[in-house]
């Protein structure tokens, strides 16, 4: 079998990839040319910047797994995949802990002013007494999204002392000293709001200008999860009126964000940002790429 992988794996997993008795290929290609190599791959395998779009699967006449080393599902068509009959794998929790731990570092960063501190000292400017910011002891934090991330920021945040409340419409029930609650609570309640949902049609724009109104006013907001869960606009109008205090983003609607809207969100002095980093840490890939390799060997021996 042809496994093509066509977006960057960890390379102890690549080495048992290529030792597994089938041919790899690891060239990344764009769209176009993707497609014109999709009639010879049995099994494609993808991070998050390749998008398996319906006209990628269509081109694959021998595809039989597409395997996604990553959490969120967003850059597949499952439902072509399942019309077609391909399997799709991915790997949820693998790179949980890191996401985690970014959320919470943006959190911090965010209530403590950690990035704009950094550029004064660099510029050489000593803003001490401008930067007085939030602790996050006893504070309550509102945690969209319950599922392996969630979970994992829960258990830290309560190191914290923090008082935390979670929305999660498929959790009923959980051991965590977590106040399971509906998602208007979590807008009204809190002083942070941290996000870990998927970008489903539901989720989209889920926080939006009436989320805005309904929440604090000082409000921390950051999104480690998906572009296009936050309305970004919205955003930065609650950001520019002080109805939010800070954000910290991760991810944003447009990929690098370089348009006119995300470049005027990202001159504000109270955003924080990353370049969708949340999985990137070595033992994050060494796991994800172990288990998707895993599972695609698996897989096939079935086939």
């Amino acid at each position: 079998m042809r496994i093509h992988v066509n977006d960057p794996l960890d390379k102890v997993a690549m080495e048992r990839l290529k030792k597994s008795g089938h041919t790899v290929t690891d060239v990344h290609l764009e769209k176009d040319e993707l497609i014109k190599e999709m009639s010879d791959i049995d099994v494609l395998v993808v991070r998050s910047a390749t998008k398996v779009t319906a006209d990628v699967i269509e081109a694959g006449k021998r595809l039989k797994i597409i395997a996604r080393a990553g959490t969120g599902l967003d850059n597949v068509d499952v439902e072509k995949a399942k019309e077609k009959g391909i399997k799709v794998l991915n790997t949820p929790g693998a790179n949980g802990i890191s996401v985690a731990e970014l959320a919470i570092g943006l959190m911090i960063a965010c209530a403590r002013h950690i990035a704009k501190g950094t550029l004064d000292l660099k510029s050489g400017e000593w803003t001490k007494k401008q930067l007085k910011g939030h602790e996050l002891y006893k504070r309550t934090v509102g945690i969209i999204g319950f599922g392996n991330i969630g979970k994992e920021v829960a258990k830290r945040l309560l190191a914290f002392d923090m008082n935390v409340l979670a929305y999660d419409p498929f959790i009923k029930e959980t051991d965590l000293n977590v106040k399971l609650v509906d998602l208007d609570t979590i807008f009204k309640e809190s002083d942070f709001i941290t996000i870990h949902v998927p970008k489903t049609p539901e989720t989209t724009h889920l926080i939006n200008k009436e989320a805005f109104e309904l929440m604090k006013d000082g409000v921390i907001i950051v999104n480690a999860a998906r572009g296009g869960v936050v309305d970004e606009e919205a955003l930065y109008n609650a950001l520019v009126s002080g109805k939010v205090y800070a954000a910290g983003l991760d991810v944003f609607e447009v990929e690098p964000p370089n348009d006119e809207l995300r470049k005027k969100l990202l001159e504000l002095p109270n955003i924080v940002a990353t370049p969708h980093i949340g999985a990137s840490t070595k033992e994050a890939q060494l796991r994800v790429g172990q288990i998707i390799v895993d599972k695609i060997l698996n897989e096939i021996e079935k086939i």
